[in-house]
């Protein structure tokens, strides 16, 4: 079963187009191709990152913060009270209103202290500045090497025919930090757009993967470099915003903006998948590989329309009046004020004696009038 499954998948009418195959890529006259064998080599790299990451974040990150002067607010841990917090774990970690009256019946809280209460737990939940700050600067530093080596890479690309080393160790690391990426999702912060990050991640190893076997080095070192191109900009900008340095913040992001929809919404679609989508079918008939690799691409064509209205919604930001920018992807913390607001929302009904005159109900008014 699994040789069948084997053979079928390694089919080369799949990956090539006709009169082509894996004997091409056998190499000869001193040229040396990609093979699939060698991405085994990614696994032990993914798993390197992991730990130089833990490293990292413990050592370097927390250098940087206290440089940057991040400082984490101090959070105020719930009171412990089983009734609630099973209710938070298992039902909900917003309660209606009803659910709110019931729950104050049980465990003879007031509506303000059940309020107040799954605020903070809410709070508790959430990842605090210097988490977010580490996570960031791991990002970061890894996208501006990767945007460096890239651009080395893309120039042995450009004058070899060959495999060099410089492309091969560009296409390992690139893979197995993704792959990293994708084993660590479920301690890293998890955002609203949690489920196209997922996409991402896969849609970008099997790529990187698919470009390799086929030795489509020249378009995927491209495409990698086009991603990265703007990655770091975006991961400083988040870095000066936990440590609370607007104005960098804010010049570093439009640089990002700028940079993001030149690359993934003008470059990305009308240069690259130009090239893979309409140049190959004038040199030979459609295949199964061609429609894979520029399926993945449109994915993550889609998924850049996605990040760039996100962007565009940051950029309003800018407008006179504004001078913060949040990830729009993130959870905002929740403050008493807030909360006190919902609770009087929840809490609002009509007044018996008619609407307020004059800063006085209408009872007071004559009272006032007999006392004259």
């Amino acid at each position: 079963m699994l040789s069948r499954l084997s053979e079928w998948f390694w089919n080369e009418r799949l990956w090539f187009p006709e009169g082509l195959g894996w004997a091409n890529l056998e190499g000869s006259d001193g040229l040396t191709y990609a093979k699939a064998a060698d991405l085994w080599v990614t696994l032990p790299i993914a798993l390197v990152f992991l730990i130089i990451r833990q490293i990292f974040e413990r050592t370097v990150a927390i250098q940087m913060a206290a440089a940057l002067g991040v400082k984490e607010k101090v959070r105020v841990r719930v009171e412990h009270n089983p009734m609630l917090e099973s209710f938070f774990r298992i039902s909900n970690k917003t309660p209606k209103q009803c659910e709110i009256e019931s729950l104050g019946k049980k465990t003879g809280y007031s509506e303000r202290q059940i309020h107040r209460w799954f605020r903070q737990r809410r709070n508790q939940e959430r990842p605090n500045k210097l988490k977010k700050f580490k996570e960031a600067s791991w990002r970061f530093t890894f996208y501006l090497l990767a945007f460096i080596a890239g651009l080395a890479a893309l120039i042995d690309v450009s004058i070899s025919n060959t495999l060099l080393p410089s492309q091969f160790w560009y296409y390992m690391i690139e893979l197995g930090f993704y792959m990293s990426l994708l084993f660590s999702v479920a301690s890293d912060i998890k955002r609203k757009d949690f489920k196209e990050q997922i996409v991402h991640h896969v849609a970008t190893i099997l790529l990187i993967s698919f470009s390799w076997c086929v030795n489509y080095i020249r378009a995927g070192t491209l495409i990698m470099l086009v991603h990265d191109a703007a990655d770091y900009l975006l991961e400083s900008a988040k870095m000066f915003n936990y440590a609370g340095w607007r104005k960098a913040c804010n010049y570093i992001f439009i640089l990002f903006a700028v940079v993001f929809m030149i690359t993934r919404l003008v470059i990305f679609p009308f240069w690259i998948l130009h090239c893979t989508w309409v140049y190959p079918v004038t040199v030979y008939p459609p295949f199964f590989g061609y429609y894979f690799f520029n399926g993945l691409l449109f994915v993550l064509q889609c998924l850049h329309i996605f990040w760039a209205v996100l962007i565009l919604r940051m950029a309003v930001k800018f407008l006179p009046g504004n001078n913060i920018v949040e990830d729009e992807r993130s959870d905002r913390e929740e403050t008493d004020s807030e909360d006190d607001v919902k609770e009087q929302e929840d809490r609002k009904v009509p007044m018996k004696n008619g609407p307020v005159q004059n800063g006085h109900s209408p009872l007071n008014n004559n009272h006032h009038r007999k006392t004259e």
